[in-house]
């Protein structure tokens, strides 16, 4: 399979923004707390997407083992059944940034959930050293993670507005990584987009990468990589492309490098965020659902 390249130059549209005071509100409330182990946050660049149109809501569903798994959900306010996306935070957890990530596909027409994942392990929000961060994600094993996930699943299946009948799933970073390793666990899932995903092993909690599963893949699965990233070097994605192509599936999933582009380039609250790179993988996002028949309404 060949690894495309994309020129960042393209320029696409993205969801609204609010006032620059507003945003620099949001960041100082929501935020502040992951600045220290995020980098300096640039609060010109956060884009806030109001829930006006959508029912949004934050909930508690069964887990396993009779554990309460935070969830948060957006879905456009009018009736329907819409295609359904598991949306899989980052290292730091389901903090408002992903949560608005999830309204910006409500208001693409998609029913959406994001469950907490280190639930278990504290509010990594808070922690100022990124290694601390790091180590508590890394407590997550593959295996609670594919349960959790399962369970929420389970739950989003039972709400009115929930198709899983069109189920996606996209992730950041170690959800990214998430993106890979779920989709190969679950027949469940029609199509994945993994934005910079991680292609290391962390054992005991992580012991395989999505080069490893590459083959159990049950869906067509989307890579968004920066070219520039650091903590995953473009030899790195190269071994995740020969190992779609050496079990067949590079006719199905694909991977796309953004030249010269770093790490979270799509994390608008972060200096690492790159708008053109950014608005064109959502873009290729909603196609990418499209194509693989998770439809929005």
């Amino acid at each position: 399979m060949k690894t495309t390249r994309i020129d960042d130059s393209q320029h696409l549209s993205l969801q609204p923004v609010l006032s620059l005071d507003r945003r620099r509100f949001l960041v100082s409330t929501a935020v502040a707390g992951m600045a220290l182990s995020a980098g300096p946050v640039m609060a010109q660049q956060l884009i806030v997407t109001p829930s006006d149109g959508l029912e949004t809501g934050e909930r508690k569903i069964p887990g396993p083992g009779g554990s309460q798994i935070p969830v948060y959900f957006a879905t456009p306010q009018r009736e329907g059944k819409y295609a359904t996306v598991l949306v899989i935070p980052e290292i730091w957890g389901a903090h408002e940034h992903i949560k608005d990530v999830a309204r910006r596909l409500a208001k693409a027409g998609y029913f959406v959930v994001v469950a907490e994942p280190y639930f278990r392990i504290g509010d990594l929000t808070k922690l100022t050293d990124i290694k601390e961060v790091i180590a508590g994600a890394n407590q997550l094993s593959d295996e609670q993670c594919f349960a959790d996930l399962d369970a929420t699943v389970d739950w989003a299946g039972r709400q009115a507005k929930a198709d899983l009948s069109r189920l996606g799933i996209t992730g950041f970073c170690r959800g990214g990584r998430t993106t890979w390793m779920y989709t190969a666990h679950s027949p469940r899932i029609k199509a994945g987009v993994a934005w910079y995903g991680g292609l290391n092993s962390a054992p005991p909690a992580m012991p395989l990468t999505p080069i490893d599963i590459a083959a159990k893949l049950k869906a067509p699965v989307l890579g968004l990589y920066g070219g520039a990233d650091q903590g995953i070097p473009q030899a790195t994605v190269d071994r995740l492309t020969a190992a779609l192509a050496a079990a067949g599936k590079d006719k199905e999933s694909m991977i796309h490098v953004y030249p010269g582009m770093p790490h979270a380039f799509h994390a608008d609250y972060r200096p690492s965020y790159r708008k053109e790179p950014a608005e064109d993988g959502w873009k290729r996002m909603l196609a990418w659902f499209r194509k693989n028949g998770v439809t929005a309404a």
